[in-house]
Formats: C-alpha cells, sequence, structure tokens
C-alpha cells in the first residue's frame, strides 16, 4: 500500500506543488490583512486555511494525474520520460482515471468550507476544466507555457477570492507575476525536449523558434515578472521594505537561473527548474510574510 502511494505521489511529482502553494498561501495572507481594515472586517478563519490547503494539493494532482494520462502515449516514446509509471506499467491507466475523478471530487467537496462564501463553489468545476485543457495545449498553440501560467495564475487570485468573496488588484497584480515566472521556466525545461517536440509535431516555443531564441524569451519573461512584483505595493501598500529586499534576492536567483542555462548546455535545466525555483516560491512567501508580520 505504501509502495503504491509513493508511485502516485511520484506520478503527480506531489513535491512540485511547492511552485503554486506559496503564492496561494501569500495571496490569502494578504487579503486577512487587509481584511482587518474592511468594513465588515474579514476574520481568519482555520476552516478557510484547511480548504485553502486541500482545494491546493486536490486541484493539482488531478491535473498532474489527468496530464499523465492525456500524454501517455508520447511518453512512451520520449526516451526522458519512458520510465514514466503509465509507461512502464508500475500504474494502470484505470487506477490513474480513479486517483483523478477522487481528487477531483475531493477539490469540489473541499470548496464548500469556504461557505458561507460560495464563489469557489461556483468556480471549481470551470477552474478543474481549465487545468486539464492545459494537457493539450501543445498539440495545436506555442502558447502552450502560458496556458500552464495562467494555471498556476488562478492559486493567488483564488485564494484571495476565497477569502475576500471579491475581487481586487493585488491578486490579480501577484497572479500575472506568477504567470510569467511559470511560463519562463517551463520554457527553459521544454528545451531539453526540441528535437522530440519537431519529430512529434508538438507546439513548443522552443521548437517553433529555437534554443536561443526560446531562452531570451524566458529571460524577458523573468525580469517582467520581477518589475510586476516590484509595481505589487502599489496596489497593496501593506508591503514595503522587507518586501524589496527579498524581490533583491529573487531577482539574483533568477539570473543565477538564466546563467547556469545555455543554448550550448542544457546539462542544468533540471537544477534550473526544480533547485532555484522553489527556493524562488517559498522565499517570495517568506518575505511577504515577515513583512505583514512586521
Amino acid at each position: 500500500m505504501f509502495r503504491k502511494l509513493r508511485d502516485f505521489l511520484e506520478l503527480i511529482r506531489f513535491s512540485h506543488t511547492l511552485f503554486a502553494m506559496p503564492f496561494a498561501l501569500l495571496s490569502a495572507a494578504m487579503a486577512w490583512a487587509d481584511g482587518v481594515r474592511a468594513d465588515p472586517p474579514v476574520r481568519f478563519r482555520w476552516q478557510d486555511l484547511v480548504g485553502l490547503l486541500l482545494c491546493m494539493v486536490t486541484a493539482r494532482s488531478a491535473a498532474m494525474a489527468f496530464n499523465r494520462l492525456a500524454d501517455r502515449h508520447l511518453d512512451a516514446l520520449n526516451p526522458r520520460t519512458a520510465n514514466r509509471h503509465l509507461v512502464t506499467g508500475r500504474l494502470t491507466p484505470a487506477g490513474v482515471w480513479a486517483f483523478t475523478i477522487f481528487c477531483s471530487l475531493g477539490f469540489v467537496a473541499s470548496t464548500a468550507l469556504f461557505l458561507p462564501n460560495r464563489w469557489p463553489i461556483y468556480g471549481a468545476v470551470p477552474v478543474l476544466l481549465f487545468l486539464f485543457g492545459y494537457s493539450y495545449t501543445k498539440r495545436f498553440t506555442v502558447l502552450s507555457h502560458f496556458w500552464l501560467g495562467a494555471a498556476l495564475m488562478l492559486a493567488p487570485i483564488a485564494a484571495w477570492v476565497a477569502i475576500r468573496a471579491e475581487w481586487a488588484w493585488a491578486p490579480v497584480v501577484l497572479g500575472a507575476a506568477v504567470l510569467l515566472w511559470v511560463a519562463g521556466f517551463d520554457i527553459l525545461y521544454a528545451c531539453q525536449d526540441v528535437e522530440f517536440d519537431r519529430r512529434m509535431h508538438l507546439y513548443s516555443i522552443p521548437a517553433h523558434f529555437g534554443v536561443p531564441a526560446a531562452l531570451q524569451l524566458a529571460k524577458l519573461c523573468h525580469a517582467a515578472m520581477v518589475l510586476l512584483l516590484i509595481g505589487l505595493p502599489a496596489v497593496f501598500p501593506l508591503f514595503g521594505q522587507i518586501f524589496y529586499t527579498g524581490l533583491l534576492i529573487i531577482g539574483t536567483l533568477l539570473a543565477y537561473e538564466h546563467a547556469i542555462v545555455r543554448p550550448d548546455d542544457l546539462s542544468r535545466v533540471n537544477q534550473a527548474f526544480f533547485h532555484v525555483n522553489a527556493v524562488v516560491g517559498l522565499g517570495l512567501l517568506a518575505v511577504g510574510l515577515a513583512d505583514l508580520w512586521w
């Protein structure tokens, strides 16, 4: 049983929840901190925090499992992905479908924790459909990287709406930064599969425009992300000096990420993708919380 559980966690790359979770938690913290001044005030509730964590885990797990199902035939043809669980038979399509349905139902059920706010319940199915839709984007558009970014952009926006039951500029600006951040590092990651994507007529920016141009576009995405975060205090004045200090560190990390990935040397793409970006997400959450506490 534990081996099977481990296989499912590996299938969905559970550790990669670190990419989206920090931004959802930061947005929720912003919503609570700003809500103190609202009329009527928005109070912290433990059930909202639990609902947020459950929604993040179940939605991402469902989307990742669905992605593995949609790509299993392509994964079998790609040497880089030929050892994935569905390809090798460690997990069966029926089992992964059951897991996907279970996580999807868990996501929808978790939105009830935000009651009396009904907006999360109304948005649950459309959000899932948007997340599932990403799995097919490489078959028809080079903008698949930005679709993935938009999927993770939903995390901070949905977290704010779940807490506040209203729309605001602060989570939108934060979400737009997430979109560009994810699109940038997904472009880097896709550089590993340029020849395979071209052979299979799949759409990706590196396959369409070449690796050197793709790396430049990834840099522009991350530069724009930093600019959006610099502008975030303009719509969320509770952030100040600590937040800006953190952005300096995050900008340095992103610069390092691009320094270690070159058109003639993609050997450290995984280091840039997994290690640096996990630190970026957790680092932004840490400095944001520190600034709000201060």
